[in-house]
């Protein structure tokens, strides 16, 4: 059963040249225990679609959904005040920059504690006693000592488990991570993921996790959806999906991972970028990119059923 219910989601921004589609008619499922992987460029449309879920878009941007639902509880309908006693409870984010994310003028074991108190409302005794906890299981050193550290006195890497503690403080059913190894050096992306598997085995909640990393998707996500241009382009098992790409834009995210390159040739690149409001194809949206693209690529390719998933293109590999 889905836990995380998502159809025709719609989130768009005006702007001077018209209406920007950053994500256009998304249908998405999340089922408990689940690991998802949203991959694709940056503009892509990933984060946008899970800050709508999170009801963190702010005006002028507009959100619409056929239904957008978490545990049978319509997201859409909820007023401010219930959508905070969820948000950060049942549903919780890591953001993309733990340096900008936390607050700078609070320590971290004051910010891990205030939603302790929120929402589960502990004394302020029993919150500092969790928060320390907290920080051990997310493998920081010294979690006494760190609890009156301000963000700026902590590395990238102490920064983003502190984000991580904050997000599991209140035992979420969902944990979306964006992006949760940018800036970070390669020895700490593996201890961060690593760390967000161990979290997400031993607390059985669904993951999803939001990347342009084809390689951080193989070694976590149970299934993979690509987006591009704000749209789904392929929905199907991370095996499958990565053994036979079935749609042009998958099989060229695969092709430009170094580890799958040539020594002997140039690593492969995907020309051209994300189309923007003033040039939005009518047609498929990777189009003008595809190295496939035929006459019928000037139609928009709607999202069809395969034997394991779906894929957006006229013709599928």
């Amino acid at each position: 059963m889905s836990l995380l219910q998502i159809r025709n989601l719609c989130v768009t921004f005006p702007t001077a040249r018209g209406a920007l589609h950053a994500v256009e008619a998304l249908d998405l499922d999340v089922a408990e225990g689940e690991v998802l992987g949203i991959v694709g460029e940056s503009g892509s449309g990933k984060s946008v679609a899970m800050l709508a879920v999170m009801g963190l878009i702010r005006p002028p941007g507009r959100i619409s959904a056929d239904l957008l639902r978490f545990d049978g509880i319509d997201l859409l309908s909820l007023s401010p005040r219930a959508r905070r006693g969820l948000v950060g409870k049942d549903m919780a984010m890591i953001f993309q920059e733990p340096m900008t994310s936390l607050n700078p003028c609070f320590t971290v074991g004051w910010q891990i504690a205030e939603a302790l108190r929120i929402h589960l409302g502990l004394s302020r005794a029993a919150a500092r006693a969790r928060a320390v906890e907290l920080l051990r299981q997310v493998g920081i050193p010294a979690p006494e000592q760190r609890l009156g550290a301000f963000p700026h006195l902590l590395s990238g890497g102490m920064n983003q488990r502190v984000m991580i503690a904050m997000a599991i403080a209140c035992n979420p059913r969902v944990l979306i991570a964006d992006e949760p190894t940018t800036a970070l050096d390669v020895t700490v992306q593996k201890q961060i993921l690593d760390l967000l598997a161990e979290l997400q085995r031993a607390r059985g909640m669904a993951l999803v996790l939001i990347t342009h990393d084809m390689g951080v998707i193989a070694e976590t996500a149970h299934r993979v959806q690509v987006m591009y241009a704000g749209q789904a382009m392929e929905r199907r098992p991370a095996a499958a999906l990565l053994a036979t790409p079935a749609h042009p834009y998958t099989e060229a995210l695969l092709a430009a991972l170094p580890e799958r390159a040539d020594a002997r040739r140039r690593l492969a690149t995907i020309p051209g970028l994300v189309p923007g409001v003033a040039d939005r194809p009518a047609g498929c949206l990777f189009a003008p990119r595809c190295r496939l693209a035929f006459a019928r690529c000037a139609e928009r390719p709607a999202l069809t059923p395969l034997a394991d998933g779906a894929v957006r293109c006229h013709a599928p590999l």
